[in-house]
């Protein structure tokens, strides 16, 4: 339990109200009890805003006006509340040690500080860094490494040579460096001929990764996941991909072989993007967006194939008005043929 004084200066935020309130946990505003915080961050919900039941609210500078409660005034109440809901949600601890039931080749190294759970499986040459966690049911291959601070779990494959940076986390299934989609067409057999994946994946540190979500090894050289890039569930990265630092790619989003994203991208939900493109630093694309040309730099693009989120709303816009113009145009069309009728008649 902590007050909102407290955490006010955790935020760096001011309060508004009785500073010395006890908090006890985090909600949204619409399910929030007294003894809990939230935030408004959204002129949507106003009406939860002035219904809520928080004894403390996180808002902006010049937030709607306020009932008789507590408010903790700050430039950016939804990465505030991040900060206040980390403090009551702590990452859980585990007991360093390496289970019997794991199978570790004699030649890896895992840290003394590290867990390693039932049925894991630790490759030839793989290192371990301090304080990971391998939960249940992880497979890491031959010569693979893990940083420090790490958590791998259940079922999570790490195939051969590839990295993982420190203070990564990927979500159960999720598989880093299975083979690239790679084949040569050979018309004389007829067969389709396989490109040996040479390569690895590298992921560097503070990258989230989701469930059942794949970052397939290069061809040659390296697939790159950037620092501080947060990628959601059901998520395909082709080979030799990059995605550049604090991109976030959404669910069921797919990257192409060769994809080349800069920093702070955004892939909204299902968007798709063709091999051999770049999409430009802090660029975003909406939901189920087909890129299939490069993105330029801070662009905001929409649809399928993509285009310029301002142009696309107009055009969506008209599309719905179609089957209206459509009429209009045989309208037209008849009253023309009857003018160019009247023209010709003797």
């Amino acid at each position: 339990m902590t007050t909102a004084a407290q955490l006010a200066a955790l935020v760096g935020g001011t309060v508004e109200g009785d500073g010395a309130v006890q908090v006890t946990g985090v909600a949204g505003l619409d399910q929030a009890q007294a003894g809990q915080l939230s935030f408004f961050g959204n002129q949507k919900y106003k009406k939860a805003l002035a219904a809520t039941k928080a004894s403390v609210v996180l808002v902006a500078p010049g937030a709607p006006p306020r009932g008789e409660k507590t408010y903790v005034v700050v430039q950016n109440p939804h990465l505030a509340f991040a900060r206040v809901a980390q403090t009551f949600s702590p990452a859980k601890q585990h007991a360093p040690g390496i289970s019997v039931k794991a199978t570790v080749h004699p030649s890896a190294k895992v840290d003394a500080t590290a867990t390693v759970m039932d049925f894991v499986s630790i490759g030839a040459g793989t290192v371990v860094g301090p304080r990971v966690v391998l939960f249940p049911g992880v497979y890491l291959g031959e010569q693979v490494s893990i940083g420090e601070g790490t958590v791998l779990s259940a079922n999570v494959c790490v195939l051969d040579r590839c990295t993982i940076g420190a203070r990564c986390l990927l979500h159960p299934n999720a598989v880093i460096g299975a083979d690239g989609f790679g084949f040569a067409l050979d018309m004389s057999v007829p067969e389709h001929v396989k490109i040996p994946q040479a390569g690895i994946v590298r992921v560097e540190d503070d990258v989230e990764i989701g469930a059942c979500s794949c970052v397939d090894r290069a061809t040659t050289g390296e697939t790159v996941v950037g620092q501080g890039s947060k990628i959601d569930n059901l998520v395909q990265v082709g080979h030799n991909s990059t995605v550049g630092r604090l991109s976030i790619l959404c669910a069921q989003v797919g990257l192409a072989g060769t994809t080349e994203l800069g920093m702070g991208v955004v892939l909204a939900g299902q968007v798709g993007v063709a091999g051999h493109l770049r999409i430009g630093d802090m660029a975003k694309v909406g939901a189920q967006g087909g890129v299939i040309s490069d993105v330029g730099d801070g662009a905001q693009v929409m649809g399928s194939p993509s285009m310029p989120s301002r142009p696309y709303m107009r055009s969506s816009a008209l599309f719905q008005k179609l089957p209206e113009l459509q009429q209009e145009l045989r309208d037209l069309k008849k009253r023309l043929d009857a003018l160019e009728k009247g023209k010709t008649s003797p």
